[in-house]
């Protein structure tokens, strides 16, 4: 399973374009809120994460029994076009999850209710700061609030470490310098990353950490700071000096085959020693090495929100509210766990409470949580990430200097704020 969230190629430009043709509607004239309802919710991710999802839905009908939740897959592949799809023709789901700045991007173009009009806002309180920051749009309209939660850890094989010498890094300097010292114990593996490998994704830990953004507090692109180039210059020497591999491995497999560290992300602890029996014992996990400014960790994700052209707004924002609740994380955790399900709550004191993870491992999530930051909610992020991707890893390649890649990372951001 791997959470993301959105990366939007050129393919997708007739659509936002056409997209931008549902502002301006009329209401949706709301059906009778006391009569039987059939809703329907459209949710990226798999199988068996609808199948959590239907369960907390069942559970809401419970308590409202003239309620039915219909749970429907859209695959991470091809959702953002489907949502905007129907965003376009106004038919479609009555609530939808995505990556955690859809919701935003879709709000814009009239597709998305604004739950600040049904008390939504008040869910600020419960949720992680920087999530929420990210699902708001920059004018304040709250179209989504965060679903879940997942971020990084370092995960490492405990035998090479001893064989090595080498203690779990906690800084830029500590990791380059227990390379070395694996490199020289012949370990032939030392270190690699998976999720965000060559991806802005994979920029976004080392950019914050040097005290960087990709965005100003007002939206303007800000990869021309010295922290940008810093960040660029470590993350790229970790491919070019130190060896990290450009080809992307899974993060399990990477330990499985020999890799010393390995930067990945959350869910993958869920099915190590299931998947990866011989490992049993010998890997363990921590936090990622801080930066010059401080530890921040990318925080992923999905939000949740209501589409505009619903006839059941005012219950479909209930059932948003009712997803925060402590019996719907409940449910959420307990289905989860059956299916052996990788799961973090939106609310962070969940983390260790509620989540699927074992007490050790929802406790380094949470000091990753604590001190995190998520995608940018600014216009144009998500038009413009895939195209910012190409431009830091021609860097790494070594087809662009620093300065020019970002420089040039820039322009796109720009050129897509409209």
């Amino acid at each position: 399973m791997r959470r993301t969230t959105a990366v939007c190629g050129t393919v997708l430009v007739a659509l936002l374009s056409a997209a931008c043709a549902t502002s301006g509607q009329s209401e949706t004239k709301q059906a009778d809120q006391n009569a039987p309802a059939s809703l329907s919710f459209w949710s990226t991710g798999g199988d068996d994460e609808t199948a959590i999802f239907q369960k907390v839905a069942d559970l809401y009908k419970q308590s409202h029994p003239q309620v039915t939740i219909k749970v429907q897959t859209l695959s991470w592949d091809d959702a953002y076009a489907k949502l905007l799809a129907a965003a376009t023709s106004r038919s479609g789901p009555d609530i939808l999850s995505g990556g955690m700045t859809w919701t935003i991007q879709f709000g814009a173009r009239g597709a998305m209710v604004d739950l600040r009009k049904h008390g939504l806002d008040a869910l600020k309180a419960q949720a992680q700061p920087a999530q929420w920051e990210s699902a708001v749009s920059p004018d304040g309209s709250v179209y989504g609030v965060p679903l879940d939660m997942s971020t990084f850890a370092l995960y490492y094989r405990k035998d090479l470490l001893d064989q090595a010498k080498v203690t779990p890094p906690k800084t830029w300097e500590e990791l380059v310098t227990a390379i070395g010292k694996l490199k020289a114990a012949g370990v032939k593996k030392p270190y690699s990353q998976d999720w965000g490998n060559l991806d802005w994704i994979g920029y976004f830990n080392y950019l914050y950490q040097a005290g960087g953004t990709f965005y100003t507090p007002d939206c303007k692109p800000s990869l021309n700071t010295p922290q940008a180039e810093q960040a660029l210059t470590y993350w790229m020497d970790l491919y070019r000096e130190h060896g990290a591999p450009t080809a992307t491995v899974e993060g399990s497999d990477a330990l499985d085959t020999g890799t010393a560290l390995v930067v990945a992300g959350s869910w993958i602890a869920k099915g190590i020693d299931t998947n990866k029996p011989k490992l049993k014992d010998k890997w363990a996990m921590t936090t990622l090495p801080a930066g010059p400014a401080g530890p921040t960790t990318f925080i992923g994700g999905r939000a949740v929100g209501v589409t505009s052209f619903s006839k059941y707004a005012q219950i479909s924002a209930d059932f948003v509210k009712f997803l925060y609740s402590d019996e719907a994380i409940t449910a959420i955790v307990d289905e989860a766990k059956k299916r052996n399900l990788p799961f973090i709550p939106p609310r962070p004191d969940k983390v260790v409470s509620a989540s699927t993870f074992t007490p050790e491992q929802a406790q380094v999530f949470e000091a990753s949580i604590r001190t995190g930051k998520a995608a940018p909610g600014c216009p144009g992020w998500d038009e413009s990430a895939g195209d910012v991707s190409k431009q830091l890893q021609s860097a790494i390649l070594g087809k662009a200097d620093v300065k020019t890649a970002l420089a040039e990372a820039a322009k796109v951001m720009e050129r897509n704020a409209g």
